[in-house]
């Protein structure tokens, strides 16, 4: 599907994966969260196939994220594999079948087992891409993003099997968690201390920046097994404390790649707050799974609103500057950005915990949280739909 055809032939929008997904995965995320505000609050009914609360997870874990994941993809494979990025028409193809699955979902006039299939086959095709890509550049050390974007195309599936049943869809869900607990560490554990080190050496900094150690592969470890037993076990003491030890383990990695020394720059910055808010997830949900600490509903927000928004808003905002030719540095727009994010992200995990009100509470972090993203759109979608500075 890698297209050899000259940019000039083609708009700018299309020329590569980020430009179409993560405006996408912007705009979608500045709509659905007030509207299931809204929905949860009483102010609007719920114009869905699923119920209210099936819907809100199914499109944030299955909808969103998948595009926000496509477009890092088709970004970073073609380095990986030193081929050619998916671009025109093929580009857009895979962009109206996201916009397919989405619209399928939400209008009532779409047979339910008719929209599970358009949803579903979206993951599978994305994987398909993945793997073709693995092979052809012989990339066989990529391998495991290709087996987490599998496994996420068969939780869809399942998530969609056990709704059409009438059944509870507890267990797709978990799974496409505990499958963003182990990308987060796998691509959050490459690009974080990679950016920090070239930051550091850029400035001066002489220190020989670590390396790769036993001690990240135990952290990686630890969240696969951690993610492994919240699966297959949510409610079992031996799930919760492994979730702690997988907490502590990415905390002492994170500090091996001394973020504090990045405050000067938010853009690397940022992805130490993501990393963080990783390592707090497993350890709210494993604390949850003990029965102390935060409600398990809140304390899974910590890595879906916490540590996915900090890391997707990471990633995003660091490719559109740096794939559009513009110098890799937070403006201010872009800092209020990661402070709406995290703003968000903090209401929604501990607002309540703190005694807000809960409509306060929920209101106050899909505002901020959808703001983020709906100010991405505005400030980074003129760069993302027009060529380059440096074409």
């Amino acid at each position: 599907m890698a297209t050899t055809q000259p940019s000039n032939q083609r708009p700018a929008f299309l020329s590569y994966g980020f430009r179409p997904f993560f405006l996408s995965a912007a705009l979608f995320a500045g709509i659905a969260i007030p509207l299931w505000a809204l929905i949860l609050s009483g102010w609007a009914g719920s114009p869905f196939h699923d119920a209210p609360r099936e819907w809100h997870i199914h499109e944030m874990l299955f909808g969103f994220l998948p595009a926000v994941i496509t477009g890092f993809l088709l970004t970073a494979m073609p380095n990986w594999t030193d081929r050619p990025p998916l671009s025109g028409t093929p580009l857009l193809a895979l962009l109206t079948a996201w916009l397919a699955g989405r619209l399928a979902i939400a209008m009532l006039w779409t047979a339910p087992l008719a929209a599970a299939v358009i949803d579903g086959a979206y993951l599978v095709i994305l994987a398909a891409i993945v793997w073709r890509e693995i092979a052809a550049g012989k990339a066989w050390d990529r391998a495991p993003i290709g087996i987490v974007i599998s496994l996420y195309a068969a939780a869809n599936i399942l998530f969609h099997s056990l709704a059409l049943g009438g059944k509870e869809t507890d267990l797709p869900e978990r799974m496409a968690v505990a499958l963003m607990m182990l990308l987060l560490t796998l691509i959050g554990g490459r690009v974080t201390p990679s950016f920090t080190g070239d930051y550091l050496a850029a400035r001066g900094v002489s220190e020989e920046f670590p390396p790769f150690s036993r001690l990240d592969g135990l952290a990686i470890l630890l969240t696969l097994a951690a993610a492994l037993s919240w699966v297959a076990q949510p409610q079992a003491a031996i799930t919760g404390w492994v979730l702690l030890a997988a907490g502590l383990a990415n905390i002492v990695r994170l500090t091996r790649w001394r973020g504090w020394l990045t405050w000067r720059e938010p853009i690397v910055l940022i992805l130490h707050l993501g990393y963080g808010w990783l390592a707090l997830s497993l350890l709210t949900i494993g604390g949850a799974t003990l029965g102390f600490g935060l409600k398990p509903a809140d304390a899974v927000h910590a890595l879906t609103t916490g540590a996915v928004g900090a890391m997707t808003m990471a990633i995003m905002t660091r490719a559109s500057l740096g794939h559009t030719g513009r110098p890799k540095q937070a403006g201010r727009m872009t800092i209020i950005i990661y402070l709406l994010v995290n703003l968000g992200a903090l209401l929604r995990v501990f607002g309540q915990a703190a005694g807000l009100p809960t409509n306060l509470a929920l209101g106050a972090a899909a505002a901020a949280w959808s703001g983020a993203y709906l100010l991405f759109a505005a400030i980074y979608g003129p760069y993302l739909i027009r060529p380059s500075l440096d074409e």
